[in-house]
């Protein structure tokens, strides 16, 4: 964080002065429209763009009055998990996702599981739909449905705006964000776990998260690369969700285990 900054911090965090408090609210709108509009990819229509950005604003308002400078990490890294925790959190509130739905996503995650211990490996679309006994099409237009309800991204990739490498999600998410799954794993921990249960991804599905989470390219552009429609993408990407999810879920419970 360069110097001024620091002061700015400092010196609002000192008087709690609206008029710096609207200064720093216009130096990290950006940050908002960033994490609404990659959040919104996927979101059914009637879900509104600017209803995102409301929501996240008021992210950043959270994380402007709990952001502690004298830590030394930049705003920019702490924000955003704010503001992407408070659009989810609002998203939830909706309720919008059908339980058949989540129900039916539940049991996919735990016939992956179940394949995978049997296999020794990931199983193939039509192994996962002969065990759940349904056509590879039935399977396929679950996910379509599945891509509008799953919001927990595997990572969210953003540029520093010093031009560094990249920040990942997972590198920056708050604990309370992945208690759910991961309260008794050591963040580092699940950043490793993640990463090797990318690499057992098959390679098709592995360079949909290297295009789309590193490479920042749209759906509709990784469908030009892989020569499939962005319908076809969608339902790549909620599978490798759900798979991996089944993975990083396996594993933490060895882990358990183990302990």
């Amino acid at each position: 964080m360069v110097e001024s900054d620091i002061k700015l911090w400092k010196k609002y965090k000192r008087t709690k002065s609206k008029a710096l408090r609207e200064e720093i609210i216009r130096k990290y709108l950006y940050l908002v429209k960033y994490v609404a509009g990659r959040v919104a990819i996927g979101l059914p229509p009637n879900v509104e763009f600017n209803d995102l950005v409301s929501y996240g604003i008021l992210g950043l308002l959270d994380a402007i009055e709990k952001y502690d400078v004298t830590q030394g990490n930049k705003f920019e890294t702490y924000g955003v998990s704010r503001i992407r925790g408070a659009i989810m959190d609002e998203l939830r509130k909706l309720d919008w996702a059908p339980r058949l739905l989540r129900k039916r996503a539940r049991e996919i995650e735990r016939k992956m599981r179940e394949l995978e211990d049997r296999l020794g490996r990931s199983a193939t679309e039509e192994e996962l739909a002969r065990s759940l006994k349904m056509s590879v099409e039935d399977l396929n237009g679950i996910y379509s449905e599945l891509n509008s309800t799953t919001f927990l991204s595997l990572d969210e990739v953003w540029q520093n705006d010093d031009g560094n490498k990249p920040i990942s999600r997972l590198q920056t998410v708050e604990d309370s964000l992945i208690t759910d799954q991961f309260s008794y794993v050591h963040q580092g921990e699940v950043k490793e776990l993640l990463a090797q249960a990318i690499d057992q991804l098959p390679e098709k599905e592995k360079l949909v998260i290297v295009l789309y989470y590193y490479e920042n390219l749209t759906l509709r552009e990784i469908g030009d690369v892989l020569n499939v429609s962005e319908s076809r993408v969608c339902q790549i990407h909620t599978k490798v969700v759900l798979r991996l999810r089944s993975m990083l879920m396996k594993k933490t419970g060895e882990i358990t285990l183990e302990a």
